[in-house]
């Protein structure tokens, strides 16, 4: 009897600190209730299965496929050669701001001081760091859908409430006026639009921003976040942006970088025009978070935008010509819906015309489903819709080479026809 009684102690004593052990590797509730990105993860599952000998084409990745062009490669290794080796201004290098405000002005007819920029790691950071710095418990933050996928995110990151304003294909899958009115609470605090977008390629006019506009300007405690990341690859024109409306300018911020218009994903550098009590909260966050983005990757972002833009020309009119490309193969696939994007580098289309169907007893419920099927039975890898927001839709990058983009859209047409 005394020996089963210690024997019950010892195994409660086991469970109390098994217990114990599980609450300790319990990760915090912002992160538990953080998901997990859906494009990074597929482009994983790309190259896991490229490890294994499968020949998998990747539209999962919003990246360019062109190498960085040589006089900004040039320019960084100058600065390593120049000792640009220590850590840098938490806002940036000032002749790094100085050119960003120069841009602004040239191509946009924008005012901004350099004490108005922050240069972060990435456009991403950049979107991250003003969420952190003007939304909070209560807030409400406007994000138009489809979107990209982490700024949902970023807004729950900030403990702040996503308002989620759909848009369809048929409307090119930019919002109304009247849905942004229908939205507005007083618990609004921001909006974020993107423009060209992600997932998209949508662009919206001039007239569409004005519009939207009229709306925002009865609201004046509502931030505009405008991100703008993809303005350069833009087939319809010159770029519009909300911050051009004199009645927002004061309470608009535009995020861009380097990333995309220059094939400078991996040099993390993206960017913020902000009103400069916006700017000051991101510079003292920043100043906590990260310290200021890579010295010598500064000034490879200071030679993009001081030197010849002609590389920016010629990157736009490939994606063009890609984009004319997929438009006409996905199009002559029966059950997909396809709109023609203005911008970016993605096609969205509608595939909710295969849901229920099924081969080889692998039936597909959703778009996550036709995401699967696709890449383990054409080898092809796209993101499923369901992650920005529009679960009826798939999205595909066509930011590589035309050969592989033939090859691809005949694979997936040859899975699809598979599927009764």
């Amino acid at each position: 009897m005394h020996f089963q009684k210690k024997q019950k102690i010892i195994t409660l004593n086991f469970v109390l600190y098994y217990i114990l052990i599980l609450k300790m590797l319990q990760v915090s509730r912002r992160i538990s209730e953080l998901s997990t990105s859906e494009t990074l993860a597929m482009s994983a599952k790309s190259a896991e299965l490229r490890t294994r000998g499968i020949d998998v084409i990747n539209l999962s990745v919003g990246e360019p496929d062109f190498f960085t062009p040589d006089h900004i490669k040039l320019a960084a290794k100058q600065a390593i050669d120049k000792n640009y080796s220590f850590y840098s201004p938490v806002p940036g290098f000032l002749e790094l701001r100085q050119a960003i405000c120069q841009k602004l002005k040239g191509e946009n007819q924008l005012d901004f001081a350099p004490e108005q920029i922050v240069v972060s790691n990435g456009a991403k950071q950049s979107v991250c760091n003003i969420f952190l710095s003007i939304v909070g418990k209560n807030d409400e933050v406007i994000i138009p859908a489809p979107f990209w996928v982490s700024y949902p995110e970023m807004v729950k990151l900030a403990d702040a409430t996503p308002v989620f304003v759909s848009a369809n294909i048929e409307n090119d899958f930019k919002i109304t006026p009247v849905q942004l009115e229908e939205a507005i609470t007083p618990k609004t605090r921001a909006i974020i639009l993107c423009s060209p977008s992600n997932p998209t390629g949508s662009v919206y006019s001039q007239q569409e921003l004005a519009a939207l506009a009229q709306v925002l300007e009865h609201y004046p405690n509502i931030i505009i976040l405008s991100d703008e990341i993809y303005e350069h690859i833009n087939y319809v024109g010159k770029h519009q942006s909300i911050a051009q409306f004199e009645n927002l300018r004061e309470r608009t911020v535009v995020i861009n970088g380097v990333s995309k218009c220059y094939a400078m994903t991996g040099w993390r550098i993206g960017w913020i025009a902000a009103p400069k009590w916006i700017a000051d909260a991101c510079n003292k966050l920043q100043g906590q978070f990260t310290s200021g983005a890579c010295s010598v990757s500064q000034k490879a972002a200071q030679a993009a935008y001081e030197g010849d833009q002609i590389c920016v020309a010629e990157m736009r009119k490939a994606f063009e010509r890609r984009r004319d490309l997929v438009v006409d193969l996905a199009s002559k696939i029966d059950g997909l819906k396809v709109n023609r994007p203005q911008g970016a580098f993605y096609i969205f289309p509608e595939c909710k015309e295969f849901f229920g169907k099924s081969f080889g007893g692998r039936k597909i419920l959703n778009a996550s489903d036709l995401a699967m099927y696709l890449i383990d039975q054409a080898h092809v890898a796209c993101v499923a819709g369901d992650a920005f927001g529009a679960p009826e839709c798939i999205r595909m990058s066509y930011a590589t080479s035309d050969d592989k983009l033939k090859t691809a859209f005949k694979r997936i047409k040859i899975a699809l026809e598979q599927l009764k």
